[in-house]
């Protein structure tokens, strides 16, 4: 791509008009290189004591060749394959040598994207995207339970600090409800066109409207050519202000590349640079063009303690008081005020300091959410996206303490609650009646406070 090819995908990206569709191309890491998909295959023929096939497997597409060697071998039911291989994502994807790859960190950190889709079923991107904001995951899985459906909300152009991020082929669990082989992917499609269970409608159509930046998708060419068609409104001939960019590291299909320069001329390849390589460039200019931003905002997030010991969320409508009482009390157990997230606007934040209390949640050593009749009689609030945000985050801290939610009520009656989250239900819950903390609650804050100051000294 040359500067002006370049600098026309950038103000297409700033002006939220294009759509990152990120491959399995782009998840490759360690020493070879190797790709998530390649470690996948690996993981199950040890696990399955099978022998390498003695010609080499697709790159890329090694798990669709290692299920068909082991369904060959094997007398075994594919559908327990998903269990094996969710287990192989956790541990490659979330152990202790786990490294998430440069790629997938460098296009989340481009905050013009507002929509993602991802056709891998791990959450490596929506892990790295939390580090900056909100997301909400949409999965789209044929086989989902019907309590599970989702689509992009028609609000979401309102939800400043907040991506839609798409899994098109499913997310990992122990089930199969996502995407395997080369026959899941065809069914899959086959539900897209006979419109049938959790399709996506509004979220496609989002991207009939928008432009595509494809890297690393690996697609067959059936499912290109598809995918293509998908994602417009007319026909590939008909002339439309959208297009697509197709970064492929791989010799794409001649057939495909035919098809593209004859009936599809909106569709720039490019294969002269990996897909890793591509987003390196497309990060380094994005922030070559946008440092006045990111520095204007890194300016003002250095008013608001990052890395905070304790982040108080309550609602500024009615917990205002009691929030103030309990800042108070735990300054009184020598905890600094710049360590403690406490935000003292009474109205609605704006977009840039969502964006800075989304990243002080996942930043922040312990979070603590205030709660009060008053607010649980409130059907729509900011701080029930913060307790979310939190939910979510503790959903990857096993062994200590992350939430702990207090009710600042003079009454501790938890039944009477309608609204509080039923994961902080299953916690220790704190009581400080108008922000002053009972006996009890005093001592586990105190707790708090020495471990980390023990963490602190033998650090």
């Amino acid at each position: 791509m040359d500067e002006k090819s370049w600098n026309r995908l950038l103000r297409r990206i700033e002006d939220g008009l294009v759509v990152p569709v990120i491959g399995q191309q782009v998840l490759t890491c360690g020493k070879n290189n190797d790709s998530l998909q390649a470690q996948i295959a690996q993981y199950l023929l040890k696990q399955y004591d099978i022998e390498p096939a003695h010609t080499s497997h697709t790159p890329f597409n090694q798990l669709n060749d290692v299920v068909i060697q082991i369904k060959k071998e094997q007398e075994y039911d594919l559908q327990d394959l998903y269990a094996d291989i969710h287990d192989a994502i956790k541990r490659l994807t979330t152990g202790p040598d786990a490294h998430i790859p440069e790629p997938v960190r460098q296009i989340a950190a481009i905050t013009s994207f507002q929509l993602f889709i991802t056709l891998t079923p791990d959450d490596q991107l929506a892990r790295c995207l939390r580090e900056r904001c909100a997301v909400n995951e949409i999965i789209y899985s044929p086989y989902l339970p019907t309590s599970e459906g989702s689509d992009l909300p028609s609000d979401w152009q309102a939800r400043h600090g907040e991506v839609q991020l798409l899994y098109l082929f499913g997310k990992s669990r122990a089930g199969p409800m996502f995407a395997v082989h080369d026959e899941d992917l065809l069914e899959y499609v086959h539900n897209i066109i006979a419109r049938g269970s959790h399709v996506p409608v509004r979220f496609l159509d989002e991207l009939q409207q928008r432009s595509l930046l494809l890297i690393g998708c690996n697609f067959p060419e059936w499912l290109s050519r598809f995918f293509l068609r998908l994602t417009k409104q007319g026909r590939l001939l008909d002339t439309q202000r959208k297009r697509e960019w197709l970064i492929e590291s791989n010799c794409l299909d001649k057939n495909l590349i035919y098809f593209l320069e004859s009936y599809s001329t909106g569709t720039k390849l490019i294969s002269d640079i990996s897909p890793a390589t591509f987003i390196s460039e497309l990060h380094q200019r994005w922030l070559a063009r946008n440092k006045a931003v990111e520095h204007a905002s890194s300016s003002k997030a250095e008013t608001v303690p990052r890395g905070a010991l304790f982040f108080v969320s309550y609602c500024r409508g009615t917990d205002s008081q009691s929030a103030a009482a309990l800042i108070e009390s735990l300054q009184s157990q020598g905890v600094s005020s710049n360590e403690i997230w406490f935000d003292k606007n009474s109205i609605e934040p704006g977009n840039d300091l969502r964006n800075r209390i989304l990243q002080g949640i996942q930043t922040c050593r312990y979070f603590i959410p205030l709660i009060s009749r008053n607010a649980d009689s409130l059907d729509e609030k900011y701080f029930r996206r913060e307790w979310h945000e939190a939910i979510e985050r503790s959903k990857a801290i096993q062994g200590r303490t992350f939430i702990f939610p207090i009710i600042v009520d003079q009454d501790f009656k938890l039944e009477t609650y309608r609204c509080i989250p039923h994961e902080f239900k299953q916690l220790l819950i704190g009581h400080a009646p108008i922000g002053q903390p009972d006996e009890q609650t005093n001592a586990a804050l105190k707790k708090l406070v020495r471990s980390e100051r023990l963490n602190q000294n033998h650090a």
